[in-house]
């Protein structure tokens, strides 16, 4: 539910130099159109200029966005300065592939105002890396962080996956054990989902693989937040642990706290009031719509106060403040204690949930079970 007046600007880089096995997310892999695409990301820009409130978050995801020139960079964080209210302290974040680094760039990065990167390390086991397609190794992951720490970046955000084949809660333990080596500000640790269309979802159904049971999901998720709860992180969402509340990702809450962002680029995602809408999943079609003076928007949908409390319940129940009854009865007239009573005591003596300050939260064994929490 929105909380606040700042939005989020996401911008989409679809561009790759080889497609990660698991990834379903749009890119491309070729970098032939990164200039005409970075020029089209400006023109959209000048769409939106005067309809989103002030930003306090910018994020370039993918993709790979640290195939953009630190040029290229440069020209996009100038143009979202000059059609948008960023604010001075904003949150600036790209994603970062570790075999694409240097101190050079890092450096160039941080003059340009990017304040936090997100470095894509999964694994620092080279055979897993080698399994997801992942381009990297686990030397360039470990260099990859030295140089962003030798650069001057003091928030650094860490992705891992988990619940890999070959892969057991015995040495994902050891791989956190070696990412909190680094002090990391941020770690995001996702279990693999497969998607349909994925190389490694194929690969898995041709050789008879298969993802971890609900025990052993279970068992990866529960062992992860103990390691690094008691390491000081704070497990703040699903995924998502953070060294204090200062270094969550402020970009990432707009989505969980139904705040507006506006997401430019292919594929990408806007929300403001009560509208949701997204840009065609292809770079020529995006370029050409804004060649021709047209935003590239492939659909969009009003949703309705049932739906937005729907979402905002489903969306809370995946982070540790949950959701926040007054705000829920306020902006959508759904009041849950009432509406719900029998079913939230019920998760209450399961100790699913908690009520407290008037907020619904998960406990942690309910932030298991986010997904089906929602459905209350």
């Amino acid at each position: 539910m929105m909380q606040t007046d700042m939005a989020g600007l996401y911008i989409h880089v679809p561009f790759c130099l080889s497609k990660c096995r698991y990834c379903s997310f749009y890119s491309i892999t070729s970098v032939d159109l990164m200039d005409t695409f970075v020029k089209a990301i400006v023109q959209e820009m000048a769409f939106y200029k005067d309809i989103f409130p002030s930003f306090d978050s910018l994020y370039f995801g993918g993709g790979t966005p640290s195939l953009l020139t630190t040029g290229q960079a440069k020209t996009l964080l100038d143009a979202a300065q000059k059609y948008f209210d960023i604010r001075p302290r904003a949150e600036i974040t790209t994603e970062v592939n570790p075999g694409d680094v240097s101190l050079e760039y890092f450096q160039s990065l941080r003059r340009e105002g990017v304040n936090r990167l997100n470095i894509g390390v999964q694994s620092f086991d080279d055979s897993l890396l080698k399994f997801l397609g992942r381009r990297h190794t686990a030397k360039q992951a470990i260099e990859s962080i030295e140089t962003a720490r030798n650069a001057g970046f003091k928030n650094l955000g860490f992705d891992l996956i988990y619940a890999v084949h070959g892969q057991n809660v015995k040495t994902w333990r050891q791989t956190l054990k070696k990412a909190l080596s680094f002090s990391p500000e941020h770690l995001s640790c996702y279990q693999l989902s497969l998607d349909c269309k994925t190389p490694l979802y194929k690969q898995y159904k041709q050789d008879g693989l298969e993802l971890p049971s609900e025990k052993e999901a279970l068992d990866f998720f529960m062992s992860t937040s103990m390691i690094l709860t008691e390491a000081g992180y704070i497990h703040y969402e699903v995924s998502n642990f953070a060294r204090t509340r200062k270094f969550e990702s402020r970009h990432n809450r707009k989505y969980w706290n139904h705040e507006p962002y506006l997401g430019l680029g292919p594929a990408a995602h806007s929300f403001f009031g009560n509208r949701r809408w997204w840009n065609k999943a292809n770079v020529k079609t995006y370029l050409k719509d804004i060649g021709s003076g047209k935003k590239p928007v492939a659909r969009s949908e009003q949703l309705s106060n049932d739906e937005l409390a729907l979402e905002s319940l489903f969306l809370g129940m995946r982070t540790a403040d949950g959701v926040n009854l007054e705000s829920l009865k306020k902006l959508y007239g759904l009041d849950l204690l009432a509406v719900k009573k029998r079913i939230i005591g019920t998760l209450i003596d399961h100790q699913l949930v908690i009520l407290k300050n008037n907020r619904l939260c998960p406990t942690l064994e309910g932030m298991a079970l986010a997904d089906s929490l929602a459905l209350i």
